[in-house]
């Protein structure tokens, strides 16, 4: 199989019982659950008839989409998770090792989320024709594999990279060893990644570093590049775009993200525009480095932080921003510069990872790590509106012909019914 599918289909017309896993799908930030949202609809319009099996947080869905959740304890947002075992929920081995490793430093929700997929499966036996895991990457997945279930994965990027970044933006050798805890959960992605049969991924840099990280050929890897919904983000005239008005994303304090690059930029950049604001769609961690940050610099008053948001709010966000800006020292693939480009908004991007893959020649694309490329490119758009008119029609148009949900759908329809045939 050649590793990036055809846009066409194969001829398998008939419709499929397909199960998405989730072990966390946050409807509004991180990505997972942007993406089971869509990736569902999608394969419903297609005339599939899909579940979503996820852990909590639950994805918001279509009504056509069935949810079987798969309840853990939740305790990144347990209000007293400490407290979190009560009502005899410490007698299922699955909830005592969840609460300890979260105790300890560990991240466990993508193991606990496999032994209860596996559990689940065991004792209703589900009928599906293909079970689609997003990222989990966990043992359970081989459990199916070995009960006879057709499984594939999609690893949107190698959580390596995010290890790597963090440790390299850390100086404290005690963070050091709780970064290094908190990623443990690796050695199980890498060796069920190794073990699984068929895997895809979001992009075609994605594809080379997970070949790389995990030591898995690139063939053995498709590439169904992710969609972006136009219809929800779209362009709002009737809403005016303020002067020096900057927008950006950021869903927590990962340096990944590259806020710490951003955050000077503006500093610099309010030197000569003193009207200059910036809004982030997401709320970092209080007392956090990014909050830290913003004070040391006295760029409080400037920047102002919305989360919680539904997608409509979002998208009179960008309809009120001058310019986007994504500052990531990586990603995967890069929902936040493909979501500003559909609502017509000019780009200011950097090369992490896959993003000039989305972005293109239709933005601004500066190198990672570095808050003069940034504010350099800020200030330019600030200077030549022509050219910000001209990237915002540009940004959206190659958004509508290359991004499409329901041409990823298409990809995977295919990709389903190669792996039904092999497993067979």
């Amino acid at each position: 199989m050649d590793a990036t599918l055809a846009t066409h289909s194969l001829g398998h017309d008939r419709p499929l019982k397909i199960a998405l896993l989730g072990y966390r799908s946050n409807p509004f930030s991180g990505g997972q659950g942007v993406y089971l949202k869509h990736l569902s609809k999608a394969l419903v319009d297609l005339g599939h008839d899909v579940d979503v099996i996820s852990g909590e947080p639950y994805p918001d869905l279509d009504s056509r989409v069935g949810l079987v959740k798969l309840p853990g304890l939740n305790l990144y947002e347990h209000p007293k998770p400490t407290r979190a075992l009560a009502q005899r929920k410490w007698m299922d081995p699955i909830n005592l090792f969840e609460w300890l490793s979260f105790l300890s430093g560990g991240f466990p929700e993508p193991f606990t989320f496999g032994h209860r997929l596996l559990r689940y499966f065991k004792a209703e036996q589900p009928n599906y024709d293909i079970v689609h895991d997003n990222q989990s990457l966990c043992t359970g997945l081989l459990g199916l594999q070995r009960r006879g279930y057709a499984v594939t994965s999609t690893i949107h990027h190698p959580i390596t990279f995010d290890r790597d970044i963090a440790l390299q933006n850390n100086d404290n050798w005690g963070m050091d060893l709780l970064i290094r805890r908190w990623h443990l959960f690796l050695r199980m992605q890498m060796r069920v990644a190794r073990l699984l049969t068929h895997i895809t991924t979001v992009s075609k840099n994605s594809q080379h570093d997970i070949s790389r990280s995990f030591d898995i050929p690139e063939k053995r890897i498709a590439v169904v590049l992710n969609g972006i919904d136009t219809e929800l983000f779209q362009p709002r005239p009737e809403i005016a775009r303020e002067p020096f008005h900057l927008i950006t994303t950021a869903s927590a304090d990962q340096p990944l993200k590259g806020t710490q690059h951003l955050i000077p930029a503006i500093a610099e950049l309010t030197k000569q525009y003193p009207d200059l604001r910036l809004t982030f769609i997401g709320a970092p961690k209080k007392g956090g480095n990014t909050e830290t940050l913003i004070h040391s610099m006295g760029l409080s008053e400037r920047i102002e932080f919305h989360h919680g948001l539904s997608f409509d709010e979002i998208v009179n966000l960008y309809a009120r921003a001058s310019i986007a800006v994504v500052p990531s020292e990586y990603e995967g693939f890069g929902f936040p510069a493909g979501e500003a480009m559909a609502c017509e908004v000019p780009l200011v991007s950097t090369d992490g990872g896959a993003l000039p893959e989305v972005v293109g020649d239709a933005g601004m694309i500066v190198p990672s790590k570095s808050p003069r490329a940034l504010a350099d490119a800020i200030a330019y758009l600030f200077e030549h509106p022509e050219e910000r008119s001209r990237l915002s029609r540009a940004g959206r148009q190659r958004i509508v012909e290359r991004f499409s949900w329901s041409r990823a759908a298409q990809e995977f329809t295919d990709h389903y019914h190669q792996v039904i045939a092999r497993e067979s």
